[in-house]
């Protein structure tokens, strides 16, 4: 029942209140993208309650009656630019599509995270609406993490045996992964100890539930964030020891069965089991695909289908978000959504390497929300290349903030605005 009422006082919070902000909306929309109230409290909320079309349509008209927000993206532009076409570029190789119906359920799908995807960009238009987007990405995903961890030590380890909302295990694990690397720079940088507190928290069980979840392709990911963690921002002893305890706290959740099936994933190929050997099949046959049809594929979400014909009528997925995008929407259609998540990526790290003094853009979060966004998309990538999961929302959203930090960096960097604070000496100051 609470989660009934919880999910009905968002729902109306988030519909009237975009009436008046539309950010208001956004965050709960991207709230209902992570949790699933529909599948958290299936006991409960009915399915069929609309509930995120519901927030998504007002969200929308909001923006229009807001006059649809700022659209000076700076260099952020390139990103939304990118994600665009590749929608684009979908619509025209579901044009092609042997299967219209099913290419079409896929356009429709894309459609509902590219265009709050737009609107948020234009909506995101201070350090304090940033803040407010990652700690909802950041309390979403770990609220998920929070009920799989209770399962788990109740018994039943939701995440290995059902998964979560139509996600099997590698997926929800890729989605924890992503937070993860957010959450980790929260709770390290946060303005507060209680909000630190709570990052650290939540970091920590995202990170168990890719444990439990046995995922591989999710070990990886976690790998990779502390690998490009430690590279942006262990610069002080401080950091080190935050960096120390994290990684205790992750070598103690990794039990043996953990460590023994992470262990499987450098084997020889004499030894892969039957999912590691069909990966580096279903890759090979997704590029021989790439190959004959490489301007648009064989069509959005027809891999399954073409996989058919290379495994004895066999419906596979790729086990690869990149290697399916590319086979189903060719070259360019893959290509374009690699460039969305490397052009994020690239255009965040100078923010996150530079201005290191506490007196300047660290002290507006931009830095430390930069490495969090990098952090996170890199653990993505790297699992996302075990995993077909393109519908798995979390990490647009996370580009989303991304974009958001590189539209306010490039406008307070190109306005010579900057003045000297009078009671710090040579420290530099943002104005208000």
């Amino acid at each position: 029942m609470k989660g009934l009422i919880f999910t009905l006082m968002l729902t109306a919070g988030g519909a009237v209140g975009s009436l008046f902000d539309p950010f208001l909306g956004l965050l709960v929309y991207v709230s209902f993208a992570i949790i699933k109230p529909e599948s958290m409290w299936f006991y409960s909320v009915p399915l069929g309650g609309n509930y995120s079309r519901i927030v998504a349509l007002a969200l929308l008209a909001g923006w229009a009656i807001h006059g649809f927000g700022n659209w000076d993206f700076g260099r952020g532009n390139r990103v939304v630019k990118i994600f665009v076409g590749f929608l684009i570029w979908a619509m025209l190789s579901a044009v092609l599509a042997p299967d219209q119906s099913l290419a079409w359920v896929f356009i429709r799908e894309m459609a509902k995270i590219v265009l709050p995807f737009v609107a948020g960009v234009t909506l995101l238009t201070s350090v304090a609406r940033l803040k407010q987007l990652a700690w909802t990405i950041v309390l979403s995903q770990g609220f998920v993490a929070l009920e799989l961890n209770r399962a788990y030590y109740n018994g039943f380890n939701q995440m290995q045996e059902i998964g979560f909302a139509g996600l099997d295990n590698n997926s929800v694990a890729i989605a924890m992964v992503t937070g993860f690397g957010l959450a980790c720079f929260l709770g390290i940088f946060a303005e507060s100890i209680w909000l630190r507190g709570i990052a650290l928290v939540l970091a920590v069980l995202m990170a168990h539930s890719v444990m439990f979840a046995f995922s591989r392709g999710g070990m990886l990911g976690l790998i990779s964030i502390g690998v490009v963690s430690f590279v942006l921002f262990v610069r002080e002893p401080k950091h080190l020891v935050y960096a120390v305890v994290i990684l205790l706290f992750m070598l103690r959740l990794a039990g043996p069965e953990v460590r023994e099936r992470f262990s499987t994933a450098f084997v020889e190929k004499e030894q892969r089991d039957s999912s590691a050997a069909t990966r580096i099949e279903q890759w090979g046959y997704c590029w021989d695909t790439m190959l004959t049809h490489p301007l648009f594929g064989v069509g959005p979400d027809h891999w399954m289908q073409t996989s058919a014909k290379y495994s004895e009528g066999k419906r596979m997925e790729a086990h690869s978000l990149w290697f399916q995008t590319g086979a189903e929407l060719g070259f360019i259609g893959g290509g374009l959504l690699v460039a969305f998540y490397a052009v994020a990526i690239v255009n965040l790290w100078p923010i996150a390497r530079s201005w290191r003094s506490q007196g300047t853009w660290s002290e507006s979060g931009l830095r430390y929300l930069a490495g969090g966004v990098i952090a996170g998309l890199m653990g993505f990538c790297v699992s996302g290349s075990f995993v077909t999961l393109e519908g798995l929302e979390i990490p647009y959203y996370t580009v989303l903030l991304g974009a958001g930090i590189i539209k306010l960096a490039g406008r307070t960097a190109d306005q010579p605005t900057w003045r000297p604070a009078a009671t710090v000496g040579t420290r530099w100051a943002i104005p208000a």
